[in-house]
């Protein structure tokens, strides 16, 4: 393809990164204009909680979907190369596996196990990250027949992501600017098997499910994404254990722009360990972090941020980040900007309130 075209396809790409409200319509505006630049034969697709790193939403292309539950055991509880969390704090977001294992697949037990039975070849993996924080994650498979991703490919997608990863950021920031109360603040329960299969589930969780789909949630279906995660990570937690790492936790936004923080924990006793997890409405302290990665802050500006919705003063704040009160006001100037805010009870009172104004730039 003649590099002139190259250019002009991927400004194209490009201006569609921006036009989409939420990852859905993202996926299908951009997709097929990326597919025309780098082909591939199945595409996953998903958001991501910028603070787990754990899917809060996904989309794939068959032969992937049927093999959700086995990509996560792999994701979450087996060494691998170009895990999607690794990604997202490498220094190169875009990785191919071929490129990984030079050359040698077979070295790659998502290969051998998952892809190579499926008929698939290479797989180029992106962490879609902007203003610090990632925010989803995509992946392209190749039938095995087909030559593997080269460098022109993996360009491609280095120039993309950051507007991919903004078009997600400004999808969270948008709902988060028109989120609504959740209907019920009674928590709801799920409970899983060992083999992540719902084995019975309260009336306010089928009541949380049904919001997340047009349909009220059939009997036997396949889960949500968030829920498959918070499990898989939980069950790598216990092949893992780990001193004082909280559990697993997602936050998601219905159909009806309600957020929703979905848990996971072990349940133990006979005849077989269950998990049990937890759908309850995000309360506006977890939403925090959430809304100051959606506006674009920079890490700093995040930081004080946060120390400011926890009620520190500028003296705090300047001992415990240790910068001078002046930057500390320089910081919290560009936030009030960013946020349409001008003093601390007003950036509260729009934390509070979980987001109610529309972000600049968005």
């Amino acid at each position: 393809m003649a590099a002139s075209l190259v250019e002009r396809r991927t400004a194209g790409l490009v201006d569609r990164c921006y036009a989409g409200s939420d990852p859905a319509r993202l996926r299908q505006d951009v997709l097929p204009r990326l597919l025309r630049l780098v082909p591939a034969d199945a595409v996953f697709f998903a958001a991501a909680d910028p603070d787990s790193l754990l899917f809060t939403w996904s989309a794939a292309d068959e032969p992937l979907v049927g093999e959700a539950a086995r990509f996560l055991d792999n994701e979450f509880g087996a060494a691998d190369v170009n895990k999607f969390a690794e990604l997202a704090r490498s220094a190169d977001p875009v990785a191919s596996l071929g490129r990984a294992t030079r050359g040698d697949l077979a070295a790659s037990p998502r290969f051998r196990e998952i892809m190579a039975p499926l008929g698939l070849g290479d797989e180029l993996r992106v962490a879609l990250r902007a203003g610090g924080s990632c925010w989803g994650f995509l992946c392209l498979h190749r039938e095995r027949a087909v030559n593997g991703f080269d460098d022109a490919d993996l360009a491609v997608l280095r120039t993309v992501a950051p507007h991919l990863a903004e078009g997600l950021r400004r999808a969270v920031a948008l709902g988060l600017a028109g989120s609504t109360p959740a209907r019920t603040a009674a928590p709801g329960v799920l409970l899983l098997d060992a083999d992540g299969a719902l084995l019975s589930a309260s009336a306010e969780a089928r009541d949380w499910l049904a919001r997340l789909e047009p349909a009220d949630f059939p009997s036997g279906a396949r889960l949500p994404v968030a829920v498959s995660a918070v499990a898989a990570w939980l069950a790598r937690l216990d092949r893992e254990p780990a001193e004082r790492v909280p559990p697993p936790t997602v936050r998601v936004r219905d159909r009806f722009g309600a957020w929703w923080t979905v848990q996971a924990s072990r349940l133990t006793g006979p005849p077989r360990p269950q998990t049990a997890v937890i759908v309850e409405p995000t309360p506006p302290q977890q939403r925090y972090s959430l809304l100051l990665g959606s506006y674009g802050l920079s890490p700093a500006q995040t930081r004080v941020a946060t120390l400011v919705l926890r009620g520190r003063s500028t003296r705090e704040i300047s001992a415990e980040l240790c910068i001078s009160p002046n930057t500390v006001q320089e910081h919290l100037t560009a936030v009030f900007d960013r946020l349409g805010v001008r003093s601390r009870r007003e950036l509260v009172a729009l934390a509070l309130a979980g987001g109610g104004r529309r972000p600049a730039g968005v």
